[in-house]
């Protein structure tokens, strides 16, 4: 199996974002969702997007945002892939012209029939799967249910989310053989401030166990 693409979230200044690339994250989340500890503005991710180095993912997070709304922070941030984590439809995503990753929480079996009618209708490219809760869209540091994850995984590609952290991550990976890893408050020193050491101990610990399995 190659190694899971990795996914640092919630970022929300330029420190956190370059000591994250540093790291070896292969892509960085900004969320513009205005109740999230972790929103930040389209000026401040405009900044740390054209800083960049090239092949790092910049992708934007939002819920139930307005279609023109998500556009046009899309383009002038210069973000590559639009991750939605609200309760949007299928003939949502088609509509914004973007690529799109679709955010699910994992409830029962159903969603995982569900995902198929987003990648058929409306060409979402991935899915993150993140655990179900009743309080927040993402980011509640939750566990995802790693047995449908699995099951998810095997026909699309998914990006593990949810209560993942630089100690549990390696057995994530191994249980649920996922695309991709994405994380967000396992990593912080506070919610929407990342703790270096800990952004730098989950890296390693996915680069770990891709070296253990190609042994």
């Amino acid at each position: 199996m190659a190694m899971p693409k990795i996914k640092i979230c919630g970022i929300t200044n330029p420190i956190d974002a370059f000591q994250s690339v540093r790291a070896g994250a292969d892509a960085i989340g900004f969320v513009f969702y205005t109740r999230s500890p972790r929103n930040v503005s389209p000026d401040v991710v405009k900044a740390i997007v054209g800083d960049l180095p090239p092949f790092v993912l910049p992708i934007g997070v939002f819920v139930n945002e307005a279609p023109w709304k998500v556009r046009t922070i899309m383009q002038e941030c210069g973000l590559a892939f639009a991750q939605l984590h609200g309760d949007e439809s299928a003939d949502y995503c088609a509509s914004l012209g973007c690529p799109v990753i679709r955010g699910l929480g994992l409830g029962d079996h159903k969603t995982v029939v569900a995902m198929a009618a987003y990648q058929d209708r409306a060409h979402v490219r991935g899915f993150v799967l993140d655990a179900v809760s009743d309080v927040a869209y993402g980011g509640t540091g939750n566990t995802a249910d790693w047995t449908l994850a699995a099951e998810a995984a095997r026909s699309f590609p998914c990006l593990l989310a949810g209560g993942l952290t630089p100690g549990n991550v390696r057995d994530a990976i191994q249980k649920v053989q996922p695309y991709g890893v994405d994380v967000s408050s396992g990593v912080e020193a506070m919610p929407g401030k990342k703790d270096p050491a800990k952004v730098q101990a989950f890296i390693q610990a996915v680069q770990d166990e891709s070296s253990s399995v190609d042994r």
